[in-house]
């Protein structure tokens, strides 16, 4: 490693810290990534193999300045399984495509006019309130994974799940502040492992090896493609039902609310780098590669892609930004899709076991965005700033959304989609910005770096 307290994106770690790196990335993001095709009825092989190629397709795009990992977006569960009920799996899917196509033609449209506009759209005041709503907004979740259990389709408090839960946050915390050396940048990984093995030695009965034992070796190339891929179907389906059109364009539009969470995941990313990447490699590019990895999950049969939250905060905890390190996790994933046995063994992982390092996760994308707050020296003894970033904070971690599902009227029209908490507090946050007087005070003032 360099004389830098981090590992660049051009950089490559050697090859005994290149794997545990990319493995831990793998964790980081497996739990969600197959969550969602075990919700909405797709293939979790899919998933992952649309995650790997999804990740490697984005870092090309963006030249490899942009280290995220993309994986399964939580946005398109509800429209997924609506659309797939009433038309089916492949219905849906050409509308996930479509999405992707909405990324690509907005991709285009920021290339055209640059990105300038955005600095005045999106002031320090709004960004930093937006990154810590990112990671807050998810702290439920991790606290839900790392203390209930599900019995009868009722969440409950376990004390065994707060037990694995609370020995995995410890390790991990204690591996990121105590060990030195290699060890301090993969202190996740550490977690997830120590916590897999105390919850094996002592409480057994929560993982079920039989599913392991079960699980096929390989899957070969020939059934990987006749029976997992879903371009023919969805060729076929259009070609033969020309009106499937209309339902999956219902589906399209959930990309502006994707939008969102997109812009927000690269002012996070760019804010942990410490560099701009809304200009260099530019919001044009990370746009297109999220837009084409989610055109071809979709055509091979996976949900659409995201760049995860998750592996955001991996990068602001180990300061190791190396593409390399994204990149093999991605290869691992594709890798994975076609080992059956490794994926049943990644599933195994108990829940509580990535709450516990979830805890840690989003807590620190928080931070981040507090961070921001105090090097723009944002004022809030000003009453517009005050009024800008509580009602982004408490829209975004109170969990606003609006749903059209209970309205008849728009039910026809948009089918089950949600603009979930981020988004609108995301999109609150502009507006408050753009109509409330006295816009200079949302810029702050920048800390000036100090020379050691």
């Amino acid at each position: 490693m360099s004389q830098k307290n981090f590992v660049d994106v051009h950089e490559t770690p050697k090859l005994s810290r290149l794997l545990p790196l990319s493995i831990q990335h793998l964790f980081a993001m497996f739990g969600s990534t197959v969550l969602v095709p075990m919700l909405t009825g797709l293939d979790v092989s899919m998933a992952l193999l649309a995650s790997g190629i999804g990740t490697l397709l984005f870092l090309l795009i963006t030249k490899g300045k942009i280290p995220n990992y993309l994986g399964s977006s939580f946005a398109f569960i509800g429209p997924i399984i609506t659309v797939s009920a009433k038309y089916g799996p492949s219905t849906a899917l050409l509308g996930c495509f479509l999405s992707g196509v909405v990324y690509v033609v907005i991709a285009a449209i920021v290339m055209k006019v640059g990105v300038k506009w955005l600095d005045r759209l999106l002031p320090p005041v709004v960004i930093a309130s937006i990154i810590a709503v990112i990671g807050l907004s998810l702290a439920g979740v991790a606290v839900d994974m790392a203390t209930k259990v599900t019995v009868d389709n009722t969440p409950v408090i376990s004390m065994t799940s707060i037990e694995i839960s609370l020995v995995t946050l410890i390790i991990t915390v204690v591996a990121a502040v105590a060990l030195r050396g290699f060890f301090a940048i993969i202190p996740i990984l550490i977690g997830i492992i120590c916590g897999y093995i105390y919850t094996a030695i002592r409480h057994p009965e929560i993982i079920d090896w039989s599913k392991v034992a079960d699980a096929p070796w390989f899957v070969s190339f020939s059934d990987m493609f006749t029976q997992h891929f879903k371009t023919a179907e969805i060729i076929h389906t259009l070609l033969t039902k020309p009106e499937v059109l209309i339902p999956a364009l219902i589906i399209a539009p959930v990309a502006f609310v994707t939008l969102a969470e997109h812009l927000g995941h690269l002012l996070v990313t760019g804010k942990v780098m410490e560099r701009d990447l809304m200009k260099d490699p530019g919001l044009h590019r990370s746009l297109l590669g999220d837009g084409v990895s989610t055109m071809v999950a979709s055509l091979i049969g996976g949900p659409p892609s995201t760049t995860y939250g998750e592996n955001i905060g991996v990068l602001a905890l180990t300061k190791v930004y190396s593409r390399a390190v994204i990149g093999l996790a991605a290869v691992f994933a594709i890798l994975f899709s076609f080992i059956g046995k490794i994926g049943a063994l990644l599933m195994n992982i108990p829940t509580p076991v990535l709450g516990g390092v979830s805890i840690i996760l989003f807590g620190i994308i928080a931070a981040q965005g507090l961070r921001m707050f105090v090097e723009n020296k944002v004022d809030f003894a000003n009453k517009r700033n005050m009024i800008i970033s509580a009602a982004i904070l408490v829209t975004g971690i109170g969990g606003y959304k609006i749903s059209f599902q209970d309205a008849s009227f728009w039910q026809s029209f948009l089918t089950n989609i949600t603009i979930d908490n981020i988004a609108f507090s995301t999109f609150l946050g502009i507006v408050l910005n753009a109509v409330l007087p006295g816009k200079a005070a949302a810029e702050g003032k920048k800390l000036e770096k100090q020379t050691p």
